[in-house]
């Protein structure tokens, strides 16, 4: 999918990633490949091995490869190669919108927009989704039927630390297993990624937006979503966790007439454009 950029500047898009995404995908030895590659156990031993002192040699040559410029970041030792890819940013470089009535972004992302029409269904990528199978609760899918799902898809030479996009209290967070399975558009024409996916969420009890719900979902060789707290108060801004190495995704959920989304954002997905927004900017506002 093309993104719009911040400049305003439509960007069409074909990495490294996406190329071997599209042979994973789309061609027979490559879905052979693949069915390996989505096992859990493979996560859990890449996971590990990055988790390790010998993956920092794997370090320059993903800063090469991905144009990161680690004086945005805090100086610090890295110890492992997931060490790295959680590595937190200098706060200025991320100043978060403080208007009570914005809804924020909660990563550095390429963003979407669906409504949740009557059946609760959006699509993505040409895939239909229920926000039942997504959330596994039909009595939870039909609170947020006629809001909005915010997909906030993160590559990985992004940002993977995430913040809370509202302020309010927070339930306990909801854990669904699933397959790790990558999150990239290519894949998303071929299989119901976010059914196979594991994900977490928790809703956050907010005055100006009621309750909203925002939801971290793994991908292929993420070992782990890992959130700071449980059921506790929150404040909009305050990092909620981070993911280890891999293409994430984080969905936010709002209820019927609660928050308008961003004009840009909007018109951008009816034309099938993703759009590029930062940690603490502006998603929507509360609904007049």
């Amino acid at each position: 999918m093309d993104y719009i950029d911040l400049d305003g500047r439509k960007i069409k898009e074909s990495s490294a990633q996406d190329k071997l995404l599209s042979f994973l995908y789309t061609t027979v030895p490559g879905r052979l490949l693949l069915k390996p590659l989505v096992h859990p156990l493979v996560s859990i031993i890449a996971g590990k091995f990055l988790s390790t002192p010998l993956s920092t040699n794997l370090i320059p040559s993903f800063l090469k490869n991905s144009n990161i410029d680690l004086d945005e970041y805090i100086p610090t030792t890295y110890t492992s190669f997931n060490d790295f890819f959680s590595r937190k940013i200098r706060p200025e470089n991320r100043p978060v919108c403080t208007e009570k009535n914005i809804l924020i972004s909660p990563c550095d992302c390429r963003a979407t927009v669906y409504p949740i029409n009557d059946n609760s269904i959006f699509t993505i990528k040409n895939t239909n989704y229920t926000i039942a199978s997504l959330l596994r609760s039909p009595s939870l899918a039909e609170k947020y039927r006629g809001g909005y799902a915010y997909i906030l898809r993160l590559t990985v030479s992004d940002y993977h630390r995430y913040v809370y996009a509202a302020s309010g209290k927070k339930t306990k967070n909801y854990k669904i297993h699933g397959i790790f399975h990558t999150v990239n558009p290519v894949a998303n024409d071929y299989s119901p990624i976010y059914i196979e996916n594991t994900r977490e969420y928790t809703i956050i009890h907010t005055v100006q937006f009621r309750d909203v719900l925002q939801m971290e979902v793994g991908a292929l060789l993420v070992g782990k979503i890992s959130n700071h707290e449980n059921v506790a108060t929150v404040k909009k801004g305050t990092e909620k966790g981070y993911f280890e190495y891999g293409g994430s995704t984080i969905i936010v959920l709002t209820e019927k007439n609660a928050v308008q989304p961003r004009g840009d954002l909007l018109r951008n997905t009816q034309i099938d454009c993703e759009t590029k927004i930062l940690q603490g900017q502006e998603l929507g506002r509360t609904a007049l």
